[in-house]
């Protein structure tokens, strides 16, 4: 020991520790089988399992229990060897290179006066102890599967878990008396007693022999069970929570706490004294379950198409199980003119079940009740909104009345509105049949003035003859038949025909100027505006359709009166009407629609010039969309490299950490070694921009991922701008060319996130799929041009079968094949040396995600390859 001082402080402490862990190690080895005798003791003792059996056995199980204590100690004492400081010094010295704990204890036998030899005997002896300075305490090995084959140590913590977790720590205490324990049940009888309050509450199971007398607070409708033992009417049951009497004698009792009261088991002896008649008691405080509650959370709301929107908070103290809505007609208050004048029939209430949380507590939650009326009869009618909801008791709690008027769906076509306002009246009652024949007979009495089109018209005749033929005695079948009828044509005289875009984008400017004035709610207002969006975007659609049929001829000739306006323009203008709208600056909102207005009615959409016409444009957009898959894919790649980089980086670190270690056992070459270890350490420095130093290769890391993330952004803007012009609108292909653009654009935005976060793994797997939805947006549009030109070819448009020159190839280089058809590239990449090269990057990936000291980040990164490939 007094050698050890020669020793560095921290290889001491080690040391201290080693031994310490040694000692550990050896108990644990010798005396296992002591405590796994006593966790099976303890594990049998929290079961009870000494109270089923008889005195004598239990006499016999507790001496058979302590000569199994006895033996393994003994055993333990035999097999146990006391530590040695030697032995903790020599499983340390194992630990570090060089032996560096003897070189230090050594000394020296030969040249001792020789200074030359104590210089080099000084400097060993310094390295060594700067090695033994690094020294940390070994860990124990506390495994003992081998001394315990058969795993007998598991069985009896199992014992003991079981007991710990199904048991009563009021059993153990008992053990310590077993004899008097004996003598009692000898003397006197036992008992046992639950109270299980109900499954809704989640409350746990109460074990009355562990709780102490006193008060007992349990929820309404617990059920108590009590089981006497011993001879029959030596102990009773006295209680007074219930209403309902049973024989308080009886071995096995159950009974439900309907009140507050007392419970007390006891001596059934009326000559005993009262102590012995009632040995525990308890005072029991019933906590009655509250009825759950709703109340509205905030005023009703209403969409532009009707939708009802009604916010409630539902409350219990365990929790709702269920809602109801009930919606009636508020007939007081209901404007008795025209077809309201008739007595209305008898319209059933409308019951609807209210949304119920899915996840967290259902004890207090707020959720939106919502519901579309507008085919009701009683949309657009005061009513009276009540809901309820219910516990798992069966209690109720409804809330307050809400009057309103039910929402429906606003009509603003003046004819599209009078047919609503009749089926309306034929659904308040059939009286009104009559009248509403009538009605439309007189509203189609022109129907070349208010019918856009003779479907419409003859829709409206059916309806009439119908509703002639039938009279007051339709059944409610056929009344529900016209009712829908009626429906169906309001709509689409409302929404119109889609191929209408002009009296379409009128209709929209219409509405949304009337909401406008009317004070619409912004959701509405919101809903207006996309629905003028998509009016606008089919009528430069049938716009430039129609140019193209009349040729560039008539484009000139109305150039001179013309106002050139782009779709990039034109959205502009919406964004700035809906943005003032939001402000609330609805006067100049109208001025700015006004502007909107004069600039439609007299525009032409900027097809271009010069030859080509439309085929120029859709070269064009080829070749742009081309080019931004190119850019797309350098971006990848340079990601995919920047990756790289940093999976190189962690590695070169850690094996400059191994060289140093190295370095410094290496003697008399120890210098030379330093000095490699600087030059490799410096190398990634220089790989990352000069920086040396993890802070600066980590800063130049943050600029260069800043710089792909400005790059993604800008290709994404580009990629939009070119969605927004892409020609081939109207046709199958065109449109899918544009979902396709419309996935790439999705795909940008989300590694734009990813590399905002400096997650390169996840921005190259957007990336990937980018370029993927760019490839199929080409190949569509590709497609729809060709379908565009399929018989009707014009000068200098096309190649003649057989020839493949310039023109005959996409922007990718693909050939595009005749007609319709556009190659997919499969003679690029064939034989049998591309699949042999496929099949040597699929088994380098599974090498590199089988390596498990690679980066985590690596590691992810090859694991979605595998799982996409």
């Amino acid at each position: 020991m007094t050698a050890n001082l020669a020793l560095p402080k921290a290889t001491r402490k080690a040391l201290r520790l080693t031994w310490l862990g040694l000692w550990t190690e050896r108990i644990t080895r010798a005396f296992w089988p002591v405590w796994s005798v006593v966790f099976v003791a303890v594990g049998a003792a929290l079961l009870g399992v000494h109270q089923a059996l008889s005195e004598i056995t239990i006499a016999v199980v507790g001496v058979g229990f302590f000569l199994c204590i006895l033996a393994a100690i003994l055993h333990g004492a035999r097999q146990f060897e006391r530590p040695k400081w030697a032995e903790a010094q020599t499983r340390l010295d194992k630990t570090l290179s060089g032996r560096p704990i003897s070189s230090l204890l050594d000394a020296q036998a030969i040249g001792t006066r020789d200074p030359a030899s104590q210089a080099v005997w000084e400097i060993h002896q310094n390295r060594m102890r700067a090695q033994a300075q690094t020294a940390k305490a070994v860990e124990p090995d506390l495994r003992v599967s081998r001394f315990d084959p058969f795993g007998l140590r598991f069985v009896a913590l199992l014992v003991l878990s079981v007991g710990v977790l199904f048991g009563s720590f009021g059993q153990l205490s008992s053990v310590t008396k077993i004899t008097q324990a004996t003598d009692e049940l000898a003397m006197g009888p036992s008992w046992e007693g639950w109270v299980t309050p109900p499954v809704y509450t989640g409350r746990p199971t109460i074990y009355l022999p562990d709780v102490p007398a006193g008060p007992l607070r349990v929820p309404e409708g617990s059920e108590v069970t009590v089981r006497l033992y011993g001879e029959l009417g030596s102990l009773g049951v006295m209680q007074s929570v219930t209403r309902s009497q049973a024989d308080p004698n009886a071995a096995e009792q159950r009974f439900v706490i309907e009140k507050s009261g007392a419970l007390a088991i006891g001596m059934a002896d009326q000559n005993a004294t009262k102590a012995d008649r009632a040995p525990q008691q308890w005072s029991v405080i019933m906590e009655p379950d509250q009825a759950p509650s709703i109340i509205a959370s905030a005023p009703v709301r209403s969409e532009a198409d009707g939708t009802l929107l009604q916010q409630f908070l539902a409350q219990d103290d365990y929790g709702v199980v269920a809602g109801s809505g009930v919606i009636s007609l508020d007939l007081l208050n209901v404007d008795r003119a025209h077809g309201l004048l008739a007595e209305p029939e008898n319209h059933p209430q409308i019951t609807l079940q209210l949304p119920m949380t899915i996840t967290g507590d259902r004890a207090q939650f707020e959720e939106t009740l919502t519901e579309n009326f507008s085919e009701h009869v009683f949309a657009n009618l005061p009513v009276v909104l009540q809901m309820q909801v219910e516990d798992s008791l069966g209690q109720t709690g409804q809330s307050a009345p809400i009057k309103m008027t039910l929402p429906g769906r606003r009509f603003f076509d003046p004819l599209a509105s009078a047919i609503i306002e009749q089926r309306r009246d034929l659904l308040w009652t059939r009286e009104n049949a009559t009248r509403v024949e009538r009605l439309l007979r007189a509203i189609s009495w022109l129907p070349d003035d208010i019918f856009r089109g003779e479907g419409t018209y003859l829709s409206l005749s059916f309806i009439i003859r119908d509703l002639a033929n039938l009279g007051r005695q339709m059944s409610d079948e056929k009344r529900d038949e016209i009712a829908q009828a009626l429906w169906e044509l309001a709509i689409e005289l409302e929404d119109g025909d889609l191929e209408d875009a002009r009296q379409r984008l009128a209709r929209a400017q219409e509405r949304l100027n009337e909401a406008m004035r009317n004070g619409a709610s912004q959701e509405e207002i919101a809903e207006l505006m996309q629905e003028l969006r998509d009016a606008s975007q089919d009528y430069l659609r049938q716009l430039a359709q129609e140019q193209q049929r009349n040729g560039e001829a008539g484009d000139q000739q109305q150039a001179g009166n013309s106002q050139e306006i782009t779709p990039d323009q034109l959205q502009q203008m919406m964004d700035e009407i809906q943005q003032l709208m939001e402000e609330g600056r609805m006067a100049e909102a109208q001025e700015r629609m006004a502007q909107l207005n004069r600039m439609l009615e007299n525009m032409r959409v900027a097809q271009g010039s010069g030859e080509g016409g439309s085929q120029g444009e859709g070269q064009q957009a080829m070749e742009d969309l081309a080019e931004t898959l190119r850019d797309q894919q350098d971006l990848s790649d340079e990601a995919f490299r920047q990756l790289q980089e940093q999976f190189e980086q962690s590695e070169q670190q850690g094996q400059q950490g191994q060289q140093q270690g190295q370095d410094g056992q290496q003697g008399e070459g120890g210098q030379q070694g330093n000095q490699s270890g600087q030059q490799q350490g410096q190398q990634p420095g220089e790989q990352s921009g000069g920086q040396s130093g993890g802070q600066g290769g980590a800063e130049g890391l943050g600029d260069l991922e800043g710089s792909l993330q400005n790059r993604q952004q800008a290709l994404r803007q580009e990629l939009d701008a070119q969605r927004r012009n892409l020609p081939g609108a109207g046709t199958q292909a065109g449109d899918d060319a544009r979902d396709a653009l419309g996935r790439a654009e999705g795909a940008m935005e989300n590694a734009d996130e990813a590399l905002g976060e400096g997650d390169l793994a996840e921005a190259i797997d957007q990336q990937s799929r980018a370029i993927q939805a760019l490839r199929d947006g080409l190949r569509d549009l590709g497609e729809a041009m060709a379908q565009a030109n399929d018989g009707a070819p014009q000068e200098g448009q096309g190649t003649p079968s057989g020839q493949n020159g310039g023109a005959s190839r996409d922007p990718l280089g693909r050939d595009r094949g005749q007609g319709r058809a556009i190659s997919d590239g499969e003679g690029l990449l064939q034989g049998d040396d591309a699949n042999r090269r496929a099949q040597d990057l699929l088994d380098e990936i599974r090498r590199r995600s089988g390596d498990a000291e690679r980066p985590e980040l690596e590691l992810e990164y090859l694991k979605r390859l595998l799982e996409r490939f």
